[in-house]
């Protein structure tokens, strides 16, 4: 996958700037795709010159003026090709879980730190997607959503990034009590 494609996708859900773009990555496309600010509107600025999406200046009056780009027919295309396209199988690629395999040979106390914050970050990225994943269903319960509601791809994709954080805060959490329980560290810091 290219970074157009998923800013082709969170496009799909109206105009943006390249400002509400960046916010719209931090809260949802993020937890499947990482960009800097400086990259998407690198991206904006090389799918408008594809075709792919289309940008409009709004002028405004106590504002510097902005541009809003939505995907155009040729950026839906490329989504349709993008889609039909076998995936490759994702895979882990974690310096914290490279530390936790030479733990037997090194000191414990800095991997179980690492492991400690990493819980602590996913822990907080949990709570904000259950708050994004409420503020997506509106007033209907998860099933009536998933049946009934008008886009679904951002709450499923955020269901993603819910059970990967849920996992990774329950796995380091498991594996601090292991190594303090190995180490005579004592388990609550």
């Amino acid at each position: 996958m290219a970074l157009k494609h998923a800013v082709l996708a969170a496009l799909l859900d109206g105009e943006y700037s390249g400002y509400q773009l960046a916010k719209a990555f931090d809260v949802g496309v993020a937890n499947f795709w990482h960009a800097l600010p400086q990259q998407l509107y690198a991206e904006l600025t090389g799918l408008e010159t594809a075709g792919l999406v289309a940008g409009r200046q709004v002028v405004q009056e106590t504002r510097p003026n902005k541009r809003l780009f939505h995907v155009t027919e040729e950026g839906l295309a490329e989504l349709e090709r993008f889609a039909a396209a076998a995936s490759r199988p994702s895979f882990i690629r974690d310096d914290l879980l490279v530390k936790v395999q030479a733990v037997d040979r090194i000191d414990a106390a800095p991997v179980i730190a690492q492991l400690t914050e990493r819980a602590r970050m996913a822990a907080a990225k949990v709570e904000i997607f259950e708050q994004f994943l409420a503020r997506l269903r509106g007033g209907l319960d998860e099933a009536e959503f998933l049946a009934h509601g008008a886009r679904i791809g951002p709450y499923l994709t955020c269901l993603r990034g819910l059970g990967f954080e849920r996992e990774t805060r329950d796995w380091c959490e498991r594996i601090t009590g292991v190594l303090r329980e190995r180490s005579g560290a004592p388990q609550h810091p």
